[in-house]
């Protein structure tokens, strides 16, 4: 392939089975700019089913749950002094 672009050049088309890749109608995809051209990545229920558990957490850390409460607290807060500041009250 050139890599100079004609304004009449020829447009090829791909074709794939939804099965094949598990895409359907709706399917997100993340698109990544290459040397190439661009690459599409489908995110299926596949994709997620085999990341599940990839991140471990090491023993004795706080539980999902936990870390959450804690950053919606704390995001809370700052939501809280911002609006303070704005709003000039203390």
């Amino acid at each position: 392939m050139s890599t100079t672009t004609k304004t009449n050049s020829k447009t090829d088309s791909v074709w794939f089975t939804t099965k094949e890749f598990h895409i359907e109608d709706g399917t997100r995809a993340v698109i990544t700019a290459t040397a190439d051209g661009i690459l599409l990545k489908p995110v299926t229920a596949t994709t997620i089913r085999k990341l599940r558990g990839i991140l471990k957490r090491k023993p004795g850390d706080k539980s999902f749950a936990e870390e959450w409460a804690e950053h919606k607290r704390e995001e809370r807060e700052l939501e809280e002094a911002k609006y303070a500041r704005s709003t000039g009250s203390r």
